[in-house]
């Protein structure tokens, strides 16, 4: 790397998850391997073919007793989970908010719906009882940027703040765009990641109509890269980073989970739901990630994959492994856990990169939860539900979306 180029490292990690909250609550959720697949309970899904879904406990998520009531009833669950994750992300990192290192910092949130869910539930209430009847708040909420927005105004950040909308990419989408401001000296720390509050009934529907989620109606439902994976199950959360320039966080002293080295996105330019047949722009968005790192294929030991368990994209994926890798594809280990905490959509990478930083900081790698049978030919080094424990250098993270969008994300164990 260039010496223009600064280093730039992950020092805080904030999560709202179905396996669990913070840092550590994460962590113990993968390492107990429970599913968190259940019957939908946020609303009546008897009438959708697919009734599952990986919901959060909402005794996690008490924004009145952190924000103060006044304050958190002016947000919806969308930028109450952004800040919530954030300010679990910055104590984590033993920042404060409103600190003077803070005063420049700023916030990219990546979400595919924002504040869509809420707007659903306005939407009916106005059917039902008209216009005055809709939360004056409505306005402020419903839009993307409102994730971010809230967490600047909660946290005092005055650098800058970002929405992308990049289906299911769009977590990894918001780290890598957050990982180059700091890397070409724009910023010194930013706050990262993803949040998604999907399970409202239309939005559900949606995604059932076009037949992309699982109709299983049992905890194995998300089964990735297993011959009877039928489709994903939609989940809910949130995860955001702390990511500051290697300078910055060795002269406060942070603690450092991992590094990230690079960051690549391209598009199939295919069709706005089926992967490109052969993963050729997949397979060129984690080279071009590796690229950005200065790394190459046989450096690679792990790749936490998108894994979303839909029969073309795991399909499309593991071709797409394999052209990346070539001849080492057989080599390099693969998971995706999914399965645990479902497809919280443009959330899911940014939980999966707190959840590769952790492994790499700790030492052991998540399993495919649920996988029993590969589909046949499959010839990846799939980690079994159990999980590894081992140590890995570097990996990549892969994330694609609806519309062709893929992204990956180089991450390396921490080093001096």
């Amino acid at each position: 790397m260039t010496e223009r180029l600064r280093r730039v490292v992950v020092t805080g990690i904030g999560a709202l998850t179905p396996i669990g909250c913070s840092a550590d609550g994460l962590w113990s959720g993968l390492r107990r391997g429970m599913s968190a697949v259940r019957p939908v309970t946020r609303f009546d899904a008897s009438g959708f073919r697919s009734q599952m879904a990986a919901e959060v406990d909402d005794a996690e998520v008490d924004a009145a007793a952190q924000l103060g009531l006044r304050r958190a009833r002016r947000l919806d669950r969308y930028s109450t989970f952004a800040v919530l994750a954030s300010l679990q992300a910055l104590e984590d990192a033993a920042l404060s908010p409103h600190a003077p290192c803070m005063q420049e910092a700023g916030c990219y949130i990546g979400s595919a719906l924002g504040g869509t869910a809420s707007a659903e539930a306005q939407h009916d209430l106005y059917l039902q009882r008209g216009i005055q009847a809709v939360e004056p708040t409505l306005a402020q909420s419903v839009f993307g940027g409102a994730g971010p927005s809230n967490v600047a105004i909660e946290l005092g950040l005055h650098g800058p703040c970002m929405a992308n909308s990049n289906s299911c990419a769009s977590g990894a989408v918001a780290i890598g765009e957050a990982f180059r401001l700091i890397r070409n000296g724009d910023v010194e720390v930013m706050l990262a990641g993803g949040v998604e509050v999907p399970l409202a009934p239309l939005t559900f529907g949606a995604f059932a109509v076009i037949k992309a989620m699982s109709t299983r109606c049992d905890r194995q439902a998300s089964r990735p890269f297993d011959r009877s994976r039928d489709g994903f199950v939609m989940g809910e959360g949130a995860a955001m980073l702390v990511l500051e320039s290697m300078q910055h966080a060795k002269r406060r002293g942070a603690h450092i989970y991992a590094e990230l080295r690079g960051y690549a996105m391209t598009n199939d330019a295919h069709h706005m739901l089926a992967p490109r047949p052969g993963g050729h722009d997949a397979a060129r968005a984690m080279l071009l990630a590796m690229r950005d790192a200065e790394v190459s294929p046989d450096q690679i030991e792990y790749v936490n994959a998108h894994a979303s368990a839909t029969p073309l994209g795991d399909r499309a994926e593991v071709e797409a492994i394999c052209a990346a890798f070539g001849q080492l594809a057989s080599e390099v280990q693969v998971s995706g856990t999914k399965g645990l905490h479902g497809h919280p959509l443009g959330a899911s990478a940014a939980i999966e990169t707190a959840i590769l930083a952790l492994s790499l900081e700790r030492g052991w790698l998540p399993g495919t939860t649920n996988l029993v049978q590969p589909d046949p030919g499959n010839p990846l080094r799939l980690i079994p539900p159990g999980g590894a424990c081992q140590r890995v250098e570097v990996a990549v993270k892969n994330a694609f979306g609806f519309g062709g969008i893929n992204a990956a994300l180089v991450l390396a164990a921490p080093t001096p």
